[in-house]
């Protein structure tokens, strides 16, 4: 009897995010660059002790499109240990992306040198991979770009929900051609995509997502024609189907972007792969701690004396931390930020928030800015203008082709 497969599955690198960071003078480069680029190795690390024999990453290497050389060079020297092991591949991701289909992505460097044991999923594909403990059919789907999908004439016109149900249907049927060819293979079958699924729990990549997103439904990729299916896009880990075969996980980014993934635990999965025995488990990795301490001192006769006390007890160590402050306009001054950052001078990064009491957020009411993508806010700024709902989904249309075209 043969033994498992050991497949490898991580995602949502986005090297190039530098919120919260610093400048490394020895190296150049920011702080928390350098904390992604950890958590990747703490991935190869794991892969190659544990003896894996195939790896998915699962798309979006880079914060942008247009990563910095530096950036280029630390993740592919990383990839390159990687695929000198074991088979790897590269999916390409919104974020690595460009807009106009003429442009190379991020990833596209590996394919034009043809470098060793790498595979770039710039396109929908499948094929047999050979490892070491046998042969894996895998196939995979990038991230389904709207303008690369659909033609332009033929959907002129259509409104956001008639274009958002014509993409859908698309990748509906780049999955179902791909289970037909998985059907004819008889081993172990992994589908890899980077795109939403509406059953999912978004968390902060609703603000770094570029366009309007379209999700496809669970069904049209939970097919017991395959033995896992590894998901990028959605920074929050989860298992869409924890009941059912095959697995449909997103393995989560591997380090948190902002306090909207505070609470989130980041790690990669690993899959013991077998033709409809396929088992898995979460490997948590060492994600920079953030850390939100919220103080009411609007009752209190020295507002930093009571903002300080909060801090006894905590392990703040090498944390990001928000201190909110709610305090009334007449104390504002009494709030002495130096002796606040002073104390948490253990911390990695510090931010000081103040609620004014007196202030009112009028547009977005509830809703933190870092909850909406960008097109959810142009949207928002229309709506404030009491603008008419066709003239608002015209002018989304016209933002969203901008922001792809960009």
């Amino acid at each position: 009897m043969s033994e498992n497969i050991r497949l490898l599955h991580f995602a949502d690198l986005h090297v190039g995010m530098e919120n919260y960071g610093s400048l490394d003078p020895t190296t150049g480069t920011s702080s928390r660059v350098r904390d992604f680029l950890d958590r990747l190795d703490e991935v190869i690390d794991y892969a190659l002790e544990h003896d894996a024999d195939l790896a998915i990453f699962s798309g979006d290497a880079f914060k942008n499109r247009d990563p910095e050389p530096t950036q280029q060079r630390e993740f592919a020297r990383r990839i390159k240990r990687l695929a000198d092991a074991v088979p790897t591949l590269l999916l390409v991701g919104n974020h690595d992306m460009p807009g106009m289909a003429a442009k190379a992505n991020s990833l596209d460097i590996f394919r034009a040198l043809d470098v060793p044991g790498v595979i770039v999923g710039y396109k929908s594909e499948g094929r047999v991979i050979e490892t070491r403990r046998g042969q894996v059919f895998l196939a995979w789907i990038p991230y389904p770009m709207r303008n690369r999908l659909l033609s332009r004439e033929e959907h002129a016109g259509k409104s956001i929900e008639e274009l958002e149900n014509a993409l859908r249907e698309v990748v509906s049927v780049l999955v179902k051609d791909l289970e037909d060819e998985a059907s004819s293979h008889d081993m172990p079958r992994v589908l890899a995509g980077h795109f939403s699924v509406a059953e999912a729990e978004f968390g902060s990549e609703r603000s770094v997502m570029l366009g309007r997103d379209v999700a496809v439904f669970s069904s049209t990729i939970a097919d017991p024609r395959w033995d896992y299916v590894a998901l990028g896009h959605i920074h929050k880990h989860q298992v869409l189907n924890p009941d059912q075969y095959p697995p449909v996980v997103y393995s989560g980014s591997l380090e948190r972007i902002d306090f909207g993934e505070e609470e989130q635990e980041k790690g990669f999965c690993w899959v013991e792969l077998a033709r409809e025995e396929t088992t898995w488990r979460f490997v948590p990795v060492g994600a920079r701690p953030f850390h939100t301490i919220r103080v009411d001192v609007r009752e209190a006769s020295d507002p930093t004396a009571a903002v300080l006390t909060e801090f006894e007890g905590l392990s703040l160590e090498g944390a990001i931390v928000r201190v909110i402050v709610q305090l009334q306009t007449e104390q504002e001054a009494a709030l002495r930020d130096r002796e606040v950052e002073q104390a948490l001078d253990m911390a990695a990064h510090v931010s000081l928030v103040r609620e004014v009491e007196a202030e009112v957020r009028a547009r977005l009411g509830d809703l933190e800015p870092q909850a909406l993508t960008p097109l959810e806010l142009v949207e928002r700024y229309f709506q404030s203008r009491e603008e008419e709902q066709e003239r608002i989904d015209a002018l989304l249309a016209k933002a969203e082709e901008l922001v792809q075209e960009g």
